[in-house]
């Protein structure tokens, strides 16, 4: 592994602009309420839930329908009230997942309580409760990795710091900066609570400096509370503003980039003290707690080669083609559908018509991308090195890419590939346009089942 660059990860590369951000960045959230919603079961891969609910019920909107059966998984709530129709096998990116489709009969009407104007005092709550309303609420990991919030907050080691993660990096998408603009309030309070949940001395408010409207609202947000005394003791948050460079919002460059800190091989973000949490999870924990509202609707942005991109606040399990002709529908026939954005997000559809189902939004869907569709042949690796260069991992890809090709894995566990985020930064820059990033990640993938076989075969 290369040695980490001082002053922030190694590698990134700068993959646009700004001209896609400005596609939906100053475009204000709307709210949109479809007839039904489709609510899949695996919110994540290998997130299995099992469903509480049969055909012909009828559910409040927040009601718990489904409850884990898996480790990855978090409970599962009614985005909608209104009546159960059924309960189906789906296809959604490639994977075939129960959904539980809800016709929605009510709305829920619209306001701000006032958590959501201004910071509030929140001595009442202790480190134990607000856990316990994370899981309750069935928060998870909304920058797109899906693992429940309250599990992070559990850890038996000592955590110094809290991130929050608005660093949003991924071209096109302003999900994130259009919640810390509109809702900033929210957000701090949350992430106030998520500052008690860790036990930590002090949070971060993570921005890359391509967003100073958000910096502004948050720190107004601060201010003000600073001001009339509200932030309590030992409650010691603080924005930190970087450098604007993919990944910087990947979880381990993050806090390469704030504390310095490098994370092991193989570890987690607590093994050095340290909990990071994406700013739509920390307004999440401020509805669970001080509302007692579990996790039922997130923004999307729906952006690229659509008519009117925006950004939507709508029910978890809203479908991606109705969210598409809400935008006016695609403007390129020859056209390639993601979930989530260019770097990280999986392709859903190539030469999409608009008729066919593409995937219903889960608790980790931050966007909805249509671009161009290009082809191209990889052509043989040239050994430039630019693929070594970028990793913000520290990794030399095509020479993991060699081993994986070759099915050599122990040298694809001796390369680290278990150590892959997956951040699209290796196949951007290979001028050969050789697949690095998928053969990366799947080597990572054999390396981490090599490794759990053993561990069930030690005991």
């Amino acid at each position: 592994m290369q040695k980490r660059a001082k002053g922030g990860f190694p590698g990134g590369i700068h993959p646009a602009d700004g001209s896609d951000k400005a596609l939906t960045r100053d475009k204000p959230v709307q709210v949109y309420w479809p007839e039904t919603v489709t609510i899949l079961t695996e919110q994540t891969p290998g997130g299995k839930c099992r469903l509480l609910v049969q055909p012909g019920d009828r559910v409040q909107e927040g009601e718990l329908i489904a409850e884990p059966e898996s480790f990855l998984a978090a409970p599962l709530h009614a985005s909608v009230g209104g009546e159960v129709l059924k309960l189906r096998e789906v296809e959604s990116q490639g994977r075939r997942v129960t959904g539980c489709i809800i016709r929605r009969e009510q709305i829920s009407p619209e306001g701000q309580a006032a958590y959501e104007r201004e910071a509030v005092s929140l001595e009442r709550f202790s480190r134990r409760e607000i856990i316990e309303k994370l899981r309750e609420g069935g928060l998870a990991g909304m920058g797109g990795a899906g693992f429940p919030t309250y599990k992070k907050y559990e850890t038996s080691q000592p955590i110094e710091a809290l991130l929050i993660n608005g660093a949003e990096c991924e071209p096109f998408l302003t999900c994130d900066y259009r919640l810390m603009v509109e809702q900033g309030a929210a957000v701090v309070n949350g992430a106030r609570l998520l500052l008690a949940a860790s036990g930590a001395s002090r949070a971060y408010l993570c921005l890359e400096d391509n967003k100073p409207g958000a910096v502004q609202a948050l720190r107004n947000v601060l201010e003000k509370a600073r001001g009339k005394g509200i932030l309590g003791e030992g409650e010691q948050v603080d924005i930190r503003e970087l450098p604007t460079r993919y990944p910087q919002g990947g979880e381990r460059q993050l806090i390469q980039s704030v504390l310095g800190r490098e994370v092991p091989a193989g570890g987690l973000p607590a093994d050095v003290g340290v909990i990071v949490s994406n700013v739509g999870t920390a307004r999440a924990a401020a509805d669970a707690v001080l509302a007692h509202r579990p996790l039922t609707r997130r923004i999307v942005t729906v952006t690229g080669l659509v008519r009117e991109p925006g950004n939507f606040l709508v029910p978890i399990g809203t479908s991606a083609r109705e969210l598409i002709a809400l935008c006016g529908g695609v403007t390129e026939e020859k056209n390639r559908v993601i979930a989530g954005g260019p770097m990280t997000g999986a392709c859903a559809a190539v030469r999409w018509d608009g008729e066919e189902e593409l995937f219903p939004v889960t608790k980790g869907t931050s966007g909805i991308l249509v671009l161009r569709e290009h082809s191209w042949e990889e052509q043989p690796c040239i050994r430039c090195g630019g693929c070594a260069r970028v990793c913000p991992a520290g990794l030399v890809p095509y020479q993991i890419e060699f081993a994986y090709q070759k099915g050599d894995a122990d040298l694809c566990e001796q390369l680290y590939a278990s150590e892959c985020i997956a951040c699209g930064c290796c196949s951007y820059i290979c001028p050969a346009r050789r697949e690095l990033t998928w053969r990366t990640r799947q080597a990572r993938d054999l390396v981490k089942e090599r490794r759990r076989e053993r561990a069930v075969k030690q005991g």
